[in-house]
């Protein structure tokens, strides 16, 4: 299996040309050059193109010519959510609408005031959700990539300043633990993805849409050692303005002291949260935006 490089595809001149039309033309006119971009993404990620195509045709069992039909609409889907949350993130006028499902779930984990963490996956739009986040009235750690948050601080850097948000990058030190451990210590909420893993982190291996693959176990191993509750969470596009998102009711797990407890326990928290995954993903399955060879085989 070859693994994620810790990196997504983007530089900021790209970004930065879409800010400019976001900014000047709209989403609609952006939507259209995104066609365009597709096709030279296309072209130019042959790798990226493999992984999805395994996707469609070995993990869903799509036909041939059906899978690469399903390529071409994940990938337009996935540039419209990179629109989107540059948009939401910039506050460029636009008319989403939402529908919420389990929004009392997440103001549960606010009114116990344990704090909580928010574990998602790389699916749908989970930044799109921020107005969400703001209506809890509780202080967010976003936990992201150092090349995503970079992206976002340079171009939007005081986009959240008025904001109850805060962000927390990755780093290969691990130093974005001590952050992560001070937010649950102070009873805040964390939110996390669930799906993907640095070189030199625990994983455990699951079975995943009928197929075996590494999930990190550090967000959910977090949120049993400080004893917080748990809630998994998605934002998928339905429209071209139209979001849903879905949060289960939270769950706090316990912590046993033997390790091997622990560890048998710690897959079992992970199962819940692919069931999880799965479940959205039945529903929504061309907004799966890992391109790398998630799985361990496509045999």
């Amino acid at each position: 299996m070859t693994s994620w490089k810790g990196k997504t595809r983007g530089g900021l001149a790209g970004y930065k040309i879409f800010i400019s039309i976001l900014r000047k033309l709209g989403l609609p006119f952006a939507y259209l050059v995104l066609k365009f971009v597709v096709v030279y993404f296309i072209i130019t990620s042959p790798k990226s193109f493999r992984c999805t195509f395994l996707y469609f045709r070995r993990i869903l069992k799509h036909n041939f010519l059906s899978s690469l039909i399903m390529i071409l609409k994940n990938y337009y889907i996935f540039g419209q959510v990179l629109l989107d949350k540059i948009s939401v993130l910039a506050n460029f006028p636009n008319t989403f609408t939402y529908d919420f499902d389990g929004e009392e779930n997440l103001r549960k984990i606010v009114k116990e005031k344990k704090g909580g963490v928010l574990i998602s996956l790389h699916i749908g739009n989970w930044e799109i959700a921020g107005q969400l986040l703001e209506r809890l009235e509780a202080r967010i750690n976003i936990v992201m990539l150092n090349n995503d948050y970079q992206k976002i601080k340079t171009l939007l850097d005081n986009t959240y300043m008025k904001k109850n948000v805060n962000f927390i990058a990755i780093k290969d030190d691990f130093s974005h633990l001590f952050a992560v451990k001070n937010a649950l210590q102070n009873k805040e909420i964390i939110a996390i993805h669930g799906d993907r893993y640095i070189p030199g982190t625990k994983t455990i291996k699951c079975k995943f849409l009928g197929k075996d693959a590494l999930f990190p176990s550090g967000p959910l191993y977090l949120a049993s050692k400080y004893s917080v509750p748990v809630s998994f969470v998605s934002a998928m596009k339905e429209t071209d303005k139209h979001y849903h998102f879905f949060a289960s009711a939270p769950k706090t797990y316990s912590y046993p002291a033997n390790l091997k407890t622990r560890n048998t326990k710690l897959k079992a928290m992970i199962e819940e949260y692919i069931s999880h995954a799965e479940n959205i993903l039945r529903k929504y399955p061309l907004q799966w935006f890992n391109y790398y060879l998630f799985w361990e085989s496509y045999k």
